[in-house]
């Protein structure tokens, strides 16, 4: 579990934003991503972050095959990346901490 609270720390903090960001839009998840992407400085910043979120996916799943886990397993975390972006890899790294934790141990 200590390799999962720094990212369950920021997981809470930033899901309990995006809740409330969300809850308090004025406009939809999509027409606030176009509105984003019609102007070139804010479109610059939303491609460098799915860029990131892309790496994160290669991560994760070098990772999980590394680990030798089924593909399965870190879809959810890929499919949640791609609409929350750092949500996805901060879920997988306290999940990643957790089991670590567990089979620990086990042994």
């Amino acid at each position: 579990m200590r390799n999962a609270v720094l990212p369950l720390i920021v997981l809470i903090a930033f899901t309990a934003f995006t809740g409330f960001s969300m809850a308090h839009a004025e406009q939809s998840l999509i027409q606030f991503g176009i509105t984003l992407m019609s102007s070139l400085d804010t479109a610059q910043v939303v491609i460098d972050l799915y860029i990131l979120a892309g790496l994160a996916c290669i991560w994760m799943y070098q990772d999980t095959k590394a680990r030798n886990k089924s593909l399965m397993s870190v879809m959810p975390y890929l499919a949640i990346t791609v609409v929350f972006v750092s949500v996805g890899p901060l879920l997988y790294l306290v999940m990643r901490g957790i089991t670590k934790q567990a089979q620990a141990g086990e042994t």
